[in-house]
C-alpha cells in the first residue's frame, strides 16, 4: 500500500508519497484544478489511500479523489496541528506528515458526509446568509431613520404596508436618504423571497422530506430546526450514544483535569455552530409547548437559578428527542400519550 499526504491550498497541492516503510517515492506540486489531478492521479503507483487537511476546498478534491483510491481520508485540522507541530514548516513537509500519519493510522479524521447531503447543506447555509444580510438590512434601515430623526415605530417598521405609508407621507425624511431606504427595502424583500424558495426547495426534497416530518414531530422543533439537524448531523449512525451528539452539538462545556483537579470550562467551541444556534433558539421557546419539556426547565431553575444553564438542559433534551426518533424511524410520541397507551 502507498500512503499520499495532500497538502491543499487554493491555486495549488502539494503532494508526497510513500510506502509502508516510509521511504519517499513522489514530491511535488500540482495545480488545483481536476484537469491537473486526473494527470497526476494516473502516474501514482497503486493501491494506495490518500489523506488530506479539510478546508474549504477538500469536498470536491475528496469527491474526484474517491473513485482512484482504495480510501480518500480527511484529517481533522485542530487536532492535526497538534500531531504535525515543527520548528520548521512548509507545504512539501505538512505533506509528508500528513502521510506519515496516516501510514502509522495516526491520523485523527474526521467524518465527510455523503456528497448529496453536503450539497443540501450548502444551499441550508446560503440560506443562513441571506438571514444574516436581512438582519443587517433592516438594523441600517433603522439607523437611517434615526440618525435623521425621523420619528417611527420600530416594530413595525418592516411590515410593508407602514413602510410604505412612511414613506409616502412623512415630510421628517430627508431627501438624501429616501434612495438609501427603497433600495434597502427592495433587498430585503429580494432577500426574503429567496429564502423562502431555498427552505421550499429543501422541504420538498425526496431525501429530507419523510425524515423533516418525523424530526418536526418533537416539540418545539420547526422546519429550520429540522432541515439543520438533518443536513448538519447527516447518517445519525455515527453518533454512538446521546452524550456524542449533544458534545457534536456545542451543548456542553470544556473539561480540563489534571492530578485530582477537575475543571469545568465554559462551552466548547470544538462543535458545529450552526445546529448549536438553532437548537439553543428552539430550546427558548419550547417549554411553552411541551410540558415535559417546562419541567426539565423548571428542574435546571431550581438547581442553578440561571435561566442560560436551563436553556441548555431543555436544548440538550431536544438533541435526545430528534436522536432517537431519527434512529427508530417514527415520529415522536409524548408523555402523556405514552401513559395513555401503556394503560
Amino acid at each position: 500500500m502507498y500512503y499520499i499526504g495532500l497538502d491543499v491550498h487554493k491555486k495549488t497541492i502539494s503532494y508526497c508519497v510513500k510506502d509502508a516503510a516510509g521511504c519517499v517515492h513522489q514530491e511535488g506540486k500540482i495545480g488545483s484544478t481536476r484537469r491537473e489531478l486526473d494527470t497526476w492521479v494516473r502516474t501514482l503507483p497503486q493501491p494506495r489511500t490518500i489523506a488530506m487537511e479539510a478546508t474549504m476546498f477538500s469536498g470536491w478534491i475528496y469527491d474526484h479523489l474517491l473513485p482512484h483510491a482504495a480510501a480518500v481520508k480527511v484529517a481533522h485540522p485542530l487536532m492535526l496541528r497538534a500531531i504535525a507541530a515543527a520548528k520548521k514548516k512548509n507545504d512539501r513537509i505538512d505533506a509528508g506528515k500528513i502521510a506519515d500519519c496516516l501510514r502509522c493510522d495516526f491520523l485523527p479524521e474526521c467524518h465527510m458526509a455523503p456528497t448529496a447531503i453536503r450539497e443540501r447543506r450548502r444551499v441550508l447555509r446560503y440560506r443562513h446568509l441571506l438571514v444574516r444580510q436581512m438582519a443587517q438590512t433592516k438594523n441600517r434601515v433603522s439607523g437611517l431613520l434615526m440618525e435623521t430623526g425621523v420619528e417611527h415605530n420600530r416594530s413595525r417598521l418592516h411590515k410593508v404596508g407602514y413602510f410604505r405609508r412612511l414613506m409616502a407621507t412623512d415630510s421628517e425624511i430627508d431627501d438624501s436618504i429616501r434612495p438609501l431606504l427603497k433600495l434597502s427595502r427592495d433587498t430585503i424583500q429580494r432577500c426574503q423571497r429567496t429564502e423562502y424558495a431555498l427552505v421550499s426547495s429543501l422541504e420538498r426534497d425526496p431525501l429530507l422530506k419523510e425524515r423533516i416530518r418525523r424530526l418536526r414531530t418533537v416539540p418545539g422543533v420547526g422546519p429550520i430546526t429540522a432541515l439543520n439537524w438533518a443536513l448538519e448531523m447527516g447518517e445519525i449512525s455515527r453518533f454512538r450514544s446521546i452524550r456524542q451528539a449533544v458534545s457534536y452539538c456545542g451543548l456542553c462545556g470544556d473539561e480540563r483535569s489534571s492530578g485530582d483537579k477537575v475543571m469545568r470550562m465554559p462551552l466548547s467551541r470544538q462543535r458545529n455552530k450552526h445546529i448549536q444556534h438553532v437548537l439553543v433558539e428552539a430550546a427558548k421557546l419550547a417549554p411553552r409547548l411541551s410540558p415535559e419539556l417546562a419541567l426539565v426547565h423548571q428542574k435546571a431553575m431550581e438547581r442553578s437559578n440561571n435561566r442560560n444553564r436551563a436553556t441548555l438542559a431543555v436544548a440538550r433534551k431536544i438533541v435526545a428527542w430528534l436522536l432517537a426518533v431519527d434512529r427508530e424511524n417514527r415520529e415522536f410520541i409524548p408523555a402523556e400519550q405514552r401513559e395513555t397507551e401503556a394503560a
